[in-house]
This record gives structure tokens, sequence and C-alpha cells, in this order.
């Protein structure tokens, strides 16, 4: 078999189909290609994350989800091909609009990523004292809604080690909203989580957007973007308004949640049904 027509084979999934999802796109990639040496992980990857809606970004282990995410804050280069940010190119920022840039961003990383040697309140305000000039009476308000807003406005005192998983994923959370980012990404949230919390971690993603999306619209602001990484079928069914599901360091397909669950796509079907039988195996 010819080169060519071992890569056609490769990819005789892929069709790449964008499927309308009528917003405008936060962060975009276009045709980006990433490789570790010999290890090629993005391979013309052309995805769109909308705004103001809940996104995911769904697809067997390995294939590239998580470095999108560091493409997206310019903590990865694309090796060929731009990844844009509201239109900005984020590999040909300036190291000074690099920094603004990122502050657009929230991140919640799989286990919440927190200060060992401070307490959730402090965690919390952590952002506040690094990138703002706000007062600490400020940053006491803004503080204390973001941590009633995730149910922990009785944990102020408590260290990252005296939280249970689902605890220390919603000090996360409540960290990586604190400045008020225009998109907020979500590295696997349910990693570690039972199924009762993955669905109440769900509900609270989708709440949160909802007051966002409101104080945006009040504000004149961009609504905001959530993209969540995750394997987790359930939670995508539940929480998802747009999907793009990646394979081999491309686009499958992607659009509205609802259209990719009715794909007629062979591969799109058998990852989302969380099917043994279809084009995906143990490799």
């Amino acid at each position: 078999m010819s080169t060519q027509a071992g890569h056609d084979e490769e990819y005789r999934w892929h069709t790449g189909a964008k499927r309308p999802h009528g917003a405008k796109d936060a962060v975009e990639f276009i045709d980006v290609h990433k490789a570790f040496g010999r290890n090629k992980i993005l391979r013309g990857l052309n995805m769109g994350i909308p705004e103001g809606k809940i996104s995911m970004i769904l697809g067997p282990s390995g294939t590239g989800k998580s470095v999108c995410i560091k493409h997206m804050v310019g903590l990865l280069y694309p090796d060929q091909g731009d990844v844009l940010v509201h239109g900005e190119s984020v590999p040909n920022m300036e190291d000074d609009e690099l920094f603004k840039m990122r502050q657009k961003f929230g991140v919640l990383f799989q286990d919440g990523a927190l200060f060992g040697s401070m307490n959730v309140w402090d965690n919390t305000a952590f952002p506040l004292r690094q990138h703002t000039e706000k007062s600490e009476e400020e940053i006491g308000e803004i503080v204390n809604r973001r941590l009633a807003e995730v149910g922990l406005q009785n944990a102020h005192d408590k260290m990252p080690n005296e939280l249970s998983g689902g605890m220390r994923k919603r000090a996360g959370f409540a960290r990586a909203l604190v400045l008020d980012p225009d998109i907020v990404l979500f590295d696997e949230p349910d990693s570690g989580l039972d199924p009762v919390r993955t669905a109440l971690l769900g509900e609270l993603i989708q709440e949160i957007h909802e007051d966002m999306m409101n104080e945006a619209q009040r504000r004149g602001t961009p609504p905001p973007a959530f993209t969540l990484i995750t394997h987790d079928i359930m939670t995508a069914r539940r929480v998802a308004e747009h999907i793009s599901v990646l394979w081999k360091g491309r686009i499958v397909e992607s659009g509205p949640a609802a259209e990719l669950f009715e794909s007629d796509n062979q591969f799109v079907r058998q990852f989302l049904a969380g099917e043994s039988q279809g084009p995906l195996g143990m490799e």
C-alpha cells in the first residue's frame, strides 16, 4: 500500500464536518500541526470553540485533547498553522499581549491544582492578588461570591489536603472564575469523581455558565465559552451544547451536540454510544 493510500485509510472516518452552531468562535485552530520528536500529536487540526456555549472536546486517550488547551493559552506553539483567540493570533503575540490574553482564560485542571500551602480562601484570591490592583476589600467580595457559587462558603479555612476530590475541583473552579474570564477550560473535570459527584459538577457548570451569560449580556462583553475535555459520555449527554470529536490529531466531526449524537458517521456513533464494535479498536 502506498503512503498516500495508507494516509487516506487512516483518516477514512474524518469527514472534518463542522456543522453550523450559529455563534462566533472564541477560539479557532487553523490547520494546526504539532509533534514532539517523531510523535505527531496534532495533524492538521481545524476546530472552533463557539462563544456563549458549553463545548466538549471528546476523543480516545492520546489524541491531543490536553495539547489543544496548551495551544489556546500559548503554553505551546504550533509547528505549523495558527491558533486564534477572539480573532487574534496567539503564536504571533508579543509577551505583553500574551500575558493580557491569558487573563481571558480560567482553567480548571484535573486535580484542582491548588497550592498546598494555602487555604481555600487564599488559593481562590491568588489570581486577583497576582494580576490585578484590587483592594483586599474588593478581593474579599469577589472570593466570597465565587466560593458561595460553588458551595464552599463554609470551607474558607480548609487546606487542600483536608478536602475531598469533589471539593478540590470546586475550589479550583472558584479560582478559575475570579478574574471573570471570557473562556473557561476544564481539563477532565470529572476524573476521579464518582457518578453522582460527576453529575453534580455538570449541573454546577451549567448553572454558572448561565449566570455568566446573563452577566455578559448586562455588561455588553463577549458571551462566555466553556470548554470541557473529557472521556465521560454521560457528562457530554447532560451538559454539552457543542461537541468536537478528536481522533488522530484531527476533528472527525463537530457541531451542535444534539446533531452529533444523531450522526451517521460510524466512528462518532461508536464513540458517543460507548460501543465495542466499530472503527475504534484497542490500538
